[in-house]
């Protein structure tokens, strides 16, 4: 059900890329937004004290600009990096609400998406008097098709998997003279992703101040994985902040999409193709992000294989807590690590892995639930029907 494998390759370097003081311009940026409010980080207390461990937080983006997802920090941080550039300006001067009245003529912005970066790009172009193109790869939700075009983008689904998409998004937007806002990089487009994962870091920013509020020092960070976008931006920061080597990391990610994993294993970027069927849409990509590979490579204690079934668990948990912990609406992608966790601390068969990571009742563990029920009728199947249950 799943794998769990020591990064061999650990030697806690940081980057230049992700740092604390790049994680607080970009949360300025973000602040200025009138939506802006930092999203709750929920000690789940009476959970911790069932599995033995000292405090499980959770940082819940499904508050996120009323968006139920966190992509949009990226998203936003990219166009108004893009649009700062395009106009010769700093970002700082960069007002969502003005930014339209300094241009002759809307920009188009497209992208490849799951779901959930799609709609974060689709939402900041509207914000910014812009229009968005975004590409999905077939089996996409129809909930998630619908939530990006009422945000006013053109939605189109295509008959390949998630990185073929990539591939036509980049090809429309190189044709039409669109500006290309990808979270994934690859030779010759590396600055756009990096403004994207560095737009993800406000999350990163605001959970080190809440736990510092609570008195805590989290002892394990654990973060899933798509392309690494996101995990690499929120690692980049703890790493720089308070040092690889006081914390422990665990980057999980869908069986069947686990690129990073098994880039784990080799120390070197490994593609993993196929149709990466997952009920995790947004973790179902099979191409390691080239920016944030070196960061995740250089400061992740373990990597994680892990099967639908586990990240279905943490949804029933997170939306079914025990007395006197909060509710957390988690989706798919969300709520893998909190499965993961779970799983690991209270089945006999990984004892082994919970040894190796060293959970005991001094850990605090930190999580981010990345997203809510952002697909309503497949959350409704797993937490009310009992779909991909773990029953033996």
């Amino acid at each position: 059900m799943l794998k769990l494998t020591q990064n061999d390759f650990f030697n806690g370097e940081t980057s230049d890329l992700f740092t604390a003081e790049v994680a607080e311009k970009t949360r300025q940026f973000h602040q200025q937004i009138e939506a802006y409010q930092p999203t709750p980080l929920v000690s789940l207390e009476q959970l911790a004290a069932r599995l033995g461990v000292k405090a499980i937080l959770v940082k819940d983006e499904s508050y996120r600009f009323g968006l139920n997802a966190f992509k949009v920090l990226g998203g936003s941080y990219a166009l108004g990096k893009q649009l700062a550039e395009h106009l010769n300006v700093d970002i700082s001067e960069i007002d969502m609400k003005t930014v339209a009245a300094k241009l002759s003529a809307p920009l188009v912005f497209a992208t490849a998406t799951a779901g959930n970066h799609g709609t974060g790009v689709a939402w900041a172009a509207r914000e910014m008097g812009q229009k968005a193109v975004v590409y999905m790869p077939k089996g996409s939700s129809q909930a998630s098709v619908t939530r990006i075009q009422n945000l006013g983008a053109e939605c189109i689904v295509t008959d390949c998997n998630y990185d073929d998409t990539v591939r036509i998004a980049n090809q429309t937007a190189t044709e039409n003279g669109w500006m290309l806002v990808q979270d994934t990089a690859w030779e010759g487009y590396d600055k756009i992703p990096t403004w994207i994962s560095q737009g993800y870091m406000t999350m990163a920013v605001e959970a080190q101040e809440q736990v510092e509020a609570m008195g805590l020092k989290p002892t394990h960070l654990m973060l899933q994985a798509g392309v690494g976008a996101m995990a690499g931006g929120i690692l980049g920061y703890f790493a720089d902040k308070v040092g690889a080597n006081n914390f422990k990391t665990i980057i999980a990610e869908p069986a069947k999409a686990d690129c990073i994993y098994n880039s784990g294993i080799k120390g070197e970027m490994v593609a993993v193709t196929g149709e990466l069927n997952s009920i995790m849409a947004g973790l179902a990509c099979g191409e390691p992000n080239p920016v944030t590979w070196p960061i995740l490579k250089q400061c992740s204690s373990f990597f994680a294989s892990v099967e639908d079934q586990v990240t279905a668990t943490g949804m029933r948990i997170l939306g079914n807590p025990l007395a006197g912990d909060t509710k957390v609406v988690s989706g798919e992608s969300g709520a893998l690590n909190l499965g993961l966790l779970y799983m690991l601390a209270s089945r006999e068969e990984y004892s082994e892995y919970r040894t190796q990571l060293g959970l005991d009742q001094d850990s605090v563990i930190m999580l981010f639930s990345t997203e809510g029920d952002t697909n309503p009728d497949r959350y409704r199947q797993i937490v009310w029907e009992g779909m991909h249950s773990t029953a033996k």
